[in-house]
């Protein structure tokens, strides 16, 4: 079996690729004071943790 073939690496990819939006999203949020960044970089976090508790691999 390969890495390509392995499903978790996929999930794992898109879960650090939610907490780097999350962390870029939260960033610019409190540097230009926008509330509705902040809200994303919160919906970011929130999906991310559901992958990690539902799909752990």
């Amino acid at each position: 079996m390969s890495h390509s073939d392995d499903p978790a690496r996929g999930l794992r990819r898109i879960q650090y690729g939610l907490l780097l939006l999350m962390a870029a999203l939260l960033t610019t949020g409190f540097l230009t004071e926008s509330l509705w960044l902040l809200e994303l970089a919160a919906w970011a976090l929130i999906a991310a943790g559901l992958i990690e508790m539902i799909y752990r691999p």
